[in-house]
């Protein structure tokens, strides 16, 4: 951070120098920069679409088990209430 606020307390002639250096140097370093980056930022993009997928199929395997247990549910709520009704008596009548 010490050379950052020299170079901008600096003269003009050191920010011209900065700059002129950058410009030399940009062709040679950038190639190499691009070079290096591409494969890094192609396999982080395929570890995401790898990620995205698996996350696909395990929700789609979580929403079917959950209809599984929905239907289960629902079926024994309609069992309870068969055997309610079949145990209810009717009126007038005790139960035995």
């Amino acid at each position: 951070m010490g050379l950052f606020d020299d170079v901008l307390k600096g003269n003009v002639v050191t920010g011209l120098a900065i700059g002129i250096g950058a410009a030399v140097l940009a062709p040679v370093v950038l190639p190499v920069i691009a070079g290096v980056a591409k494969p890094v930022a192609k396999a982080a993009i395929k570890g995401g679409l790898v990620l995205f997928e698996k996350g696909k199929e395990t929700f789609a395997e979580v929403g079917e088990v959950v209809e599984d247990l929905v239907a289960e549910v629902k079926a024994e709520i309609s069992e309870a209430e068969k055997t309610e009704t079949a145990t209810v008596a009717p009126e007038g009548e005790p139960n035995a």
